[in-house]
């Protein structure tokens, strides 16, 4: 069985397990079997951090069900590779070199070597900043729910919010904390961090405590990290400034509120509609303009080895630099002052043709099945939320035929995995051929 397979085998393992566990009466909270399609859209939405629902979670789930999601946010935040590893950790086995290539693939490495310690490294991050936000985010919600539930709310909140997959216990997920400094600083922050990508974290790690040992030494950031960062940074902006300057004369969002909660909603809305599915403003009233804006910012999602979906800050930096490189008459991509590699380009052309490719065919699908019950735009907007593993919605998920939400759980499995993963799943790892064609002009543009 070929690493791809593997992997979307493992993912395809975990959402049916979870999904029996969902479809047991110990699940809801009327004690009653479950249905098992929404518990198999529930589960794929977990596993896949999406964050897309068809029913309440805080009501419909009983505590158990609660704890199953939460758990099943974690292993796809993380991975089934880094899961399935971490358990060999933890039983003490070796890694065979089948694993460690798994790794490579999962994390997109050019190396298979350090393998157990970067694995030890992203669970330490991952519990570090995970307890670090149930922390800070505590006495906001025990101070309205006791301190026992309050505890609850945010491990779950903080977990959701590392992971990006945007699930809640509120039924209007954030929207009563639209005006709270801690709820719009820190889940935006874990968001944030947990898109931004394992390696640049460790890097940002690795850089302060050379500074702190030896502050005269010069460190020279990875290109990834530039990049990364660099592209983060303007997309928020851009992105804060878009919900301002578009929805501050909508009433059904930011026009009716206080300056303060027109700031914070519009930065809230910028980090989450990117990578994660919170929200504080509702979606379902946002004018045409702005869902076209979100559905842009959703395609390009997080980074690479993040917990995010989307083409990647990084895909979108090689095919910008690359445009800029062709109209300015340059043979060689060029960013930060390094020569990106001619495979590389190919790799983020094949990544955007290929989700291009599959976003089309699965919003022609879902209008053929629910065109006659929702607006073009809407549906749209559904499918890439799905695709991106983001999450928001205009409102429609619950209302969407059965085959409807079959559609969209598909849709959320391919994108959580990703199309070239799933493509070397269903055709084989690729092969470098040897074979040298003639090159010959072909007219473009």
């Amino acid at each position: 069985m070929t690493i791809a397979r593997t992997i979307c085998l493992g993912f395809v393992g975990v959402i049916l397990i979870g999904t029996l566990l969902l479809t047991l009466p110990i699940s809801t909270s009327e004690g009653t079997w479950n249905s098992p399609l929404v518990a198999l859209f529930t589960s794929t939405s977990a596993v896949c951090v999406t964050g897309l629902i068809v029913v309440d979670t805080g009501t419909h789930f009983s505590a158990i069900g609660e704890f199953l999601i939460l758990l099943l946010i974690q292993i796809g935040g993380l991975g089934y590779m880094t899961s399935t590893t971490f358990l060999i950790l933890v039983l003490r086995r070796k890694f065979d070199l089948r694993q460690k290539f798994a790794i490579q693939e999962s994390f997109d490495r050019p190396f298979v070597h350090g393998s157990r310690n970067l694995m030890r490294s992203i669970l330490a991050t991952t519990i570090l900043f995970e307890l670090t936000g149930a922390f800070l985010t505590l006495k906001t919600f025990a101070d309205d729910y006791g301190f026992g539930q309050g505890l609850w709310l945010a491990i779950f909140h903080s977990v959701s919010a590392w992971n990006n997959a945007g699930f809640s216990l509120f039924s209007d997920s954030l929207v009563a904390y639209r005006g709270s400094w801690t709820i719009n600083l820190v889940i935006p922050a874990l968001i944030i961090l947990g898109g931004i990508g394992y390696q640049t974290i460790i890097e940002f790690y690795i850089w302060c405590t050379n500074q702190f040992q030896n502050p005269k030494s010069r460190f020279v950031f990875s290109l990834n990290f530039k990049v990364v960062v660099n592209t983060t940074a303007i997309l928020l902006i851009l992105g804060t400034v878009a919900f301002l300057a578009i929805e501050s004369v909508n009433y059904d969002t930011l026009a009716s509120l206080p300056i303060q909660e027109k700031i914070l909603s519009a930065w809230f809305q910028s980090v989450t509609t990117r990578t994660a599915g919170f929200n504080t403003l509702d979606f379902g009233t946002m004018t045409d303009a702005m869902l076209f804006i979100i559905i842009g910012l959703m395609v390009i999602g997080a980074s690479p080895s993040g917990t995010g979906g989307g083409i990647k800050t990084t895909t979108l930096r090689i095919l910008f630099n690359c445009t800029r490189s062709t109209l300015r008459g340059h043979e060689e991509v060029v960013v930060y002052g390094r020569k990106i590699a001619s495979s590389l380009i190919l790799k983020a052309i094949a990544v955007v043709f290929g989700s291009g490719m599959t976003i089309a065919i699965v919003t022609s699908l879902l209008v053929l099945i629910e065109g006659q019950n929702f607006e073009f735009i809407n549906l749209f907007f559904e499918v890439i939320s799905a695709f991106a593993t983001v999450g928001v919605s205009t409102g429609i998920t619950a209302n969407l035929s059965g085959w409807g939400q079959l559609v969209i759980i598909l849709t959320m499995f391919i994108g959580r995995v990703g199309i070239l993963v799933l493509m070397a799943a269903l055709f084989g790892d690729p092969r470098p051929s040897q074979v040298k064609y003639p090159e010959e002009n072909l007219l473009v543009g």
